[in-house]
């Protein structure tokens, strides 16, 4: 589906026009122009992104074919950056739903296989028309970086409450596979998190430094705040992973005592069964000659001496803590 928004002097003029229209309106130079390729057809991808715009086949390929990190490319007339949105529930677990941006002088066009709450909510924003519009392609880039950054904080605030449920659980409970399963599941998610945001924020730090002749000096004190912001999410990314990590530890601790207290007692019930073992493997040797088998009170003496002694092992045992 191909949504569009028409700029003039920051007041909206128009919005979903055809191709054509489309096409005579990027021939003016006074206006703005946002084309936004919402899970197209291959048939609309050629017409925008090759047909309309002509941007690079490299472009293309990589805008189409799915990007595990984000990246930026500076090209002649436009850059072309892959962001990545992040999603997470309890039921679907973490998500990412990549976001490209063509970026030129007087265009921004975005591309998403997936519904964005970030682009919704910038199309919400621009329909109502209310407020100073955006005067240039880079405003409207920095206002969907800046809510596709926002939708973070809440993604990261699920994690940290699974994250203490973990953490709570490793404390109170003895692990079990299920649960072991879990923690690597969310082990995993904290990794992937980090794996985009570090990148994601390099991207940012690119445009925020004004090297690119796209962005206007007047907006790179907003790109060094959105930079600032991801560096902030990173920081707490990276210490959640921590605190996890500390739990796999003690929760591996914790499987490691627990099998080092079943060995010692399984050891301390071998030996205190040692003293009635080897009672009972002399006399069970069969010799004929033995003078405590004709001794009158020899049953009674080897009796007493098997409890005697089985009771002094155990005596032994419970003053070093094996039991």
């Amino acid at each position: 589906m191909i949504h569009s928004f028409i700029f003039s002097e920051g007041k909206l003029v128009g919005r979903d026009l055809e191709l054509e229209a489309l096409r005579l309106v990027q021939a003016d130079k006074g206006l703005i122009v946002w084309v936004d390729l919402d899970n197209p057809t291959d048939e609309e991808i050629k017409s925008v992104l090759e047909g309309l715009f002509h941007f690079h086949p490299l472009a293309i390929e990589d805008c189409v074919t799915p990007s595990s990190l984000p990246k930026i490319e500076d090209y002649e007339d436009y850059l072309f950056l892959v962001t990545h949105a992040v999603d997470f529930n309890r039921k679907d677990k973490f998500a990412t739903t990549e976001l490209d941006l063509f970026l030129g002088k007087e265009f921004l066009v975005t591309f998403h296989q997936k519904p964005l709450r970030s682009v919704a909510a910038l199309t919400e924003r621009l329909a109502k028309n209310t407020g100073p519009g955006p005067r240039g392609p880079d405003r409207l880039a920095h206002s969907l970086l800046d809510l596709l950054v926002d939708n973070y904080i809440p993604m990261l605030s699920e994690l940290h409450t699974e994250l203490e449920e973990i953490e709570e659980v490793v404390l109170r409970e003895t692990s079990s596979k299920e649960f072991v399963s879990e923690l690597l599941k969310v082990r995993k998610d904290f990794t992937k998190l980090r794996q985009i945001v570090r990148p994601q924020r390099d991207v940012i730090d690119r445009l925020a430094r004004g090297d690119s002749k796209f962005i206007r000096a007047a907006l790179l004190p907003y790109f060094r705040d959105l930079r600032d912001n991801l560096s902030r999410l990173e920081e707490a990314i990276t210490g959640y992973h921590e605190r996890l990590m500390m739990a796999f530890d003690i929760s591996l601790n914790k499987a490691a005592f627990e099998a080092n207290e079943g060995i010692k007692f399984l050891t301390a019930l071998t030996a205190i069964t040692l003293p009635a073992v080897l009672v009972g493997g002399w006399y069970g040797m069969n010799f004929d000659h033995m003078p405590e088998l004709h001794s009158p009170n020899g049953y009674l003496f080897v009796s007493l001496f098997t409890v005697v002694t089985t009771v002094l092992m155990a005596i032994y045992l419970k003053k070093k803590k094996w039991f």
